[in-house]
């Protein structure tokens, strides 16, 4: 007997999936509390910061703050904990987006709130000033992202998701800027924006912020079980990194001067191309394989109305069950077409077709609705239900007569004729499906060979 799945709600989020989030949350979270602590302390106590290495002050200690609350209402806003800590995050997170927009303001306005010195003065640091205005505008988006991150709401889950999106490009424009500085990609210009620590805590908690969301809104998409959500989870690193190895490569290629631009160029693009059909023909090929997997999991057969092999097995076991519960007797009926080889061979698989959707049209109108009835193969038909011996017995002959009056009722070249064999659950005796439709197999064969040599 086939092993039948129960049917599982695809959109739901998968619990495996789940629970390996949670725990790079928590690693996420973690690393981000450590580099802010240490980043304040550097800067809170002067002869921790002299000994620290070179370049920990580009993170002011403005932004080591801000990551350090962020970070900690991004832990409180899960459901776990009680509505009292969910809102005094919210608290610490609005400072934050308060605070980064102060910053934002100062520089579009040159105005001169002292922000760069709440904390701790930088006066004699290698790098002075407040946190740049890249780091702020991350901090504001990512604040405003945890206030919606527990959003149910229709325009606040839009809300949401449009500010997820954005942080998301920031911190990418902002991340492989950095890289491609570092590893002057593109000029010597050694130039930095953002503070590589800043960098780090702004991805780590965006991260997070995303994984939240996979819970509700459009990225829920990433934790489901179906296919569409594994093709996400496959495609989205791939469809991410493309473009940015693509601008290396072509920036490599140009600055070692080992070709001409215009065949770098080519090159890249034609790579491009290909790997954009590689992607289309992976699409194209998963979704017929999910066509293919939906057509399985249809529990009818499109030809005969009844059930399929797979809705036959689902609700006869449960008719069996419930039989054996109550003590009731319960009788598996088997059905295989006579010829249907020569039928096919002789007068075309159309007419074929005709035989079989007959004797499922035969079967509705001699069984019960509280039958079960089923194609079970090709030529292969069964019948499960709350039977005795004598009334199966006579379901059978009943469905002999109904075949003879069809053929009396039309000329045909070759008549309609099936072999039946029936058999009954014994009281003593509890039999699976798999044994009762084995047994009436088995009758059914005994049939057909009483036949060939009533014949001869």
């Amino acid at each position: 007997m086939p092993n039948i799945d129960p049917v599982l709600p695809y959109s739901e989020p998968d619990p495996a999936l789940l629970k390996h989030l949670a725990a790079v949350k928590r690693a996420c979270l973690a690393v981000v509390a450590m580099l802010a602590l240490i980043s304040l302390a550097g800067w809170l106590i002067p002869a921790l910061g002299r000994i620290m290495p070179y370049g920990w002050q580009l993170m002011k200690a403005e932004s080591a703050l801000a990551a350090l609350l962020c970070a900690l209402s991004l832990q409180v806003s899960e459901p776990r904990y009680s509505g009292r800590m969910y809102r005094f995050g919210q608290v610490l997170v609005v400072a934050v987006t308060l605070l980064a927009s102060v910053v934002l303001i100062e520089y579009r306005f040159h105005g001169a709130p002292g922000v760069e010195s709440l904390l701790a003065s930088d006066r004699g640091a290698l790098f002075t000033g407040n946190m740049s205005p890249h780091s702020a505008a991350g901090f504001a988006l990512l604040g405003i992202a945890i206030v919606l991150v527990r959003a149910r709401k229709r325009f606040a889950v839009y809300l949401a998701d449009l500010t997820i999106f954005c942080l998301c490009l920031l911190v990418m424009i902002l991340v492989s800027g950095h890289i491609f500085g570092v590893t002057r990609t593109f000029s010597p210009s050694t130039a930095v924006l953002t503070s590589p620590l800043t960098l780090v805590c702004l991805a780590l908690m965006t991260l997070v912020a995303l994984f939240r969301r996979t819970e509700q809104g459009i990225f829920s998409i990433y934790l489901g079980r179906g296919i569409g959500s594994r093709i996400a989870r496959i495609l989205s690193p791939i469809l991410l990194l493309l473009p940015f190895l693509r601008e290396a490569a072509r920036a490599h290629f140009i600055n070692t001067n080992r070709m001409p631009a215009h065949y770098a160029t080519a090159i890249l693009a034609s790579l491009a191309a290909i790997i954009s059909l590689a992607l289309l023909l992976f699409l194209a090929w998963r979704i017929n394989s999910m066509e293919s997997e939906i057509h399985d999991l249809s529990l009818r057969d499109e030809l005969t109305g009844l059930y399929n092999r797979r809705g036959f097995y689902l609700f006869a076991e449960q008719a069996l069950r419930l039989a054996l519960r109550s003590n009731l007797p319960f009788s598996v009926l088997y059905i295989d077409l006579d010829n249907l080889k020569q039928i096919n061979d002789t007068l075309g698989h159309a007419i074929g077709s005709t035989f079989l959707s007959e004797i499922g049209e035969i079967l509705q109108a001699t069984l019960r609705e509280t039958d079960v009835l089923g194609r079970i193969g090709g030529d292969e038909f069964a019948v499960a239900g709350q039977f005795s011996r004598e009334s199966i017995a006579l379901v059978a002959q009943r469905l002999e007569e109904s075949s003879v009056q069809r053929n009396a009722e039309s000329v045909r070249r070759l008549p309609l004729s099936f072999s039946v064999g029936y058999v009954t659950t014994d009281e003593d005796l509890h039999e699976s499906l798999d044994e009762l439709l084995t047994r009436a197999d088995q009758a059914m064969y005994q049939e057909k060979r009483r036949k060939k040599v009533a014949l001869h």
